[in-house]
């Protein structure tokens, strides 16, 4: 019934897009899904490494036969091979959000991607790029190593350092990058959150830490005993160690260390849970900051009518 007034409302005023966010393993894509039929709308996917073809398992990617025959845009666009950025992304997914929009249809945007959600709905406008400088970094990295880079980061902008896991390597030629070439500190051409593109309604789930980790848990074990192993073998073949980007993933970067032989697949997938674990950390910290964030319980019985009922209000 609550759907029916939020699709009576979305007929006389348009409709307006939706993002289910929130840390890893939490249940977004059952909320996106409902909501998706309640609103008469498609998926926009905003998980960074779901947009590779081929990493199924690792990402907990949607199997087609389970999307109820939604459409879902934003996955498998990219090889394994290619570079995945927050602003190839913006430009992709607000052409499909506009689209969805011009043909009175609603976008429910769904993921955890923290970069690319800030990058989608606030309209992050990118520094500029300059490739010798960017050469020059990751020669630094990987002459140096990560740990040393960090502390380089560190020095030149303590707040940046403060915000970039110093694993991170990816981000943290990034940042140097943007600090050398802007003469300010990283976060200064971070996006401001104010209202959010297209009016978009944003709802974010979470759990019980003691729950979400049992979640994150059984979900890595599935994983390894459901083909990652052999999943990422076959990547491998398709240029997955050339990719700077997907080879990064958490579970893929852990796997082919494995198969590598630094150390067992026990160990691999124990690491893949601690990975995890501290991403969900990562993630909740970020989207508590955001105030314009609605809150839901995921473990709640009747979930999906309590965020029909919010979107309504």
């Amino acid at each position: 019934m609550v759907g029916d007034i939020v699709n009576s409302r979305a007929a006389e005023q348009g409709p307006v897009p939706v993002a289910v966010v929130g840390p890893t393993a939490v249940g977004k894509s059952d909320l996106a899904l409902d909501l998706a039929e309640a609103l008469d709308g498609e998926v926009i996917n905003i998980d960074a490494m779901q947009q590779y073809r081929g990493m199924d398992i690792g990402t907990a990617k949607l199997p087609v036969t389970h999307r109820r025959g939604i459409t879902h845009h934003q996955i498998d666009v990219l090889d394994v091979t290619e570079l995945a950025t927050v602003a190839r992304y913006q430009a992709s997914a607000t052409a499909d959000i506009e689209a969805l929009l011009a043909a009175g249809r609603t976008p429910v945007i769904v993921g955890g991607s923290m970069l690319y959600i800030q990058g989608l709905l606030d309209d992050w406008q990118f520094p500029a790029t300059d490739p010798q400088v960017r050469a020059r970094y990751e020669a630094m990295l990987a002459d140096v190593g990560v740990a040393a880079l960090h502390s380089e980061l560190a020095r030149v902008d303590p707040a940046a350092a403060a915000a970039i896991l110093d694993t991170d390597g990816r981000r943290i030629v990034r940042a140097l990058e943007v600090v050398e070439l802007t003469g300010r500190p990283f976060a200064a051409s971070a996006p401001k959150i104010g209202e959010p593109r297209w009016g978009t309604e944003i709802l974010a789930l979470d759990r019980e830490t003691a729950d979400l980790d049992d979640r994150i848990a059984r979900r890595t074990a599935a994983m390894f005993a459901d083909g990652l192993v052999d999943e990422v073998a076959d990547l491998v073949g398709k240029g997955l160690r050339d990719g700077r980007t997907a080879r990064r993933a958490i579970g893929y970067a852990q796997t082919l260390a494995a198969l590598d032989g630094e150390y067992d697949l026990a160990r691999a997938e124990e690491l893949t849970f601690i990975g995890t674990r501290r991403y969900v950390r990562r993630q909740r910290s970020w989207f508590r900051r955001d105030h314009r964030i609605v809150w839901l319980d995921a473990a709640a019985a009747d979930l999906t009518a309590r965020a029909l009922a919010t979107l309504e209000r």
